[in-house]
């Protein structure tokens, strides 16, 4: 059974994501929240496998709140929902430890797929969406990183030299199946080594290791995809 918490300020929105969950065996939803600091509260009371986050919301916005919860170091995964495609606040949740967004537009089972996979701990967008969104947002990246700080970073030095691979993979917005062909894998080894890598680096998920590999240089918007 995957618990679930809602964020949101709107009312009916509320009662459209409860009435989806509750009528689809396997999910049950524990809490609501109507602003950002509700939700900050309820989960740490709560302890939800997933929480759905609006990210505009009076007072603590859904932003800010996704950062308090993911500091905690909890079990509880975010699934970030959004009005618009590439919405300008997306990056910044996935960056404050969000494991994916979704338009809140998204087709019933599309939102269901998306609570499973956060709940199973994979990210919801697609190595193709999460390349567009950083691509779109690149200009919120570090430009020019210093040299040799991808080298001196200790979480990079700690990979091995496959490791290492797999991660500049990973930031190319490569699935398993094209790592897999690109270093002559079997995608179950690649999921391996992506696990040990997320393990290693201390990402939650594949989108936090993609932004680890945008700051420190190791892709870049102009990298072939």
């Amino acid at each position: 059974m995957t618990t679930v918490l809602i964020a949101d300020d709107q009312p009916l929105q509320r009662l459209a994501f409860r009435m989806l969950l509750e009528t689809t065996p396997g999910f049950q939803v524990i809490g609501e929240a109507a602003h950002g600091a509700e939700a900050v509260r309820r989960v740490a009371e709560l302890r939800p496998d997933v929480v759905l986050m609006d990210v505009r919301m009076p007072g603590m916005d859904g932003i800010e709140a996704t950062r308090r919860i993911a500091a905690t170091g909890g079990r509880s995964h975010i699934l970030v929902l959004t009005t618009f495609d590439l919405d300008e606040y997306a990056h910044s949740a996935l960056r404050a430890g969000a494991s994916g967004f979704l338009l809140k537009d998204a087709l019933p089972e599309e939102l269901l797929a998306g609570i499973r996979a956060v709940a199973s701990g994979d990210a919801v967008i697609a190595p193709s969406l999460t390349r567009r969104l950083l691509d779109t947002y690149a200009h919120r990246l570090p430009r020019h990183p210093q040299d040799g700080q991808a080298e001196s970073d200790p979480r990079i030095r700690s990979l091995t030299e496959r490791e290492h691979e797999v991660l500049l993979s990973i930031g190319r917005g490569w699935t398993n199946t094209e790592i897999a062909e690109a270093l002559s894998l079997s995608e179950s080894t690649v999921k391996t080594h992506v696990g040990k890598v997320l393990a290693k680096i201390g990402a939650r998920d594949r989108i936090q290791a993609v932004i680890l590999a945008y700051d420190l240089g190791l892709a870049r918007p102009s990298d072939p995809a």
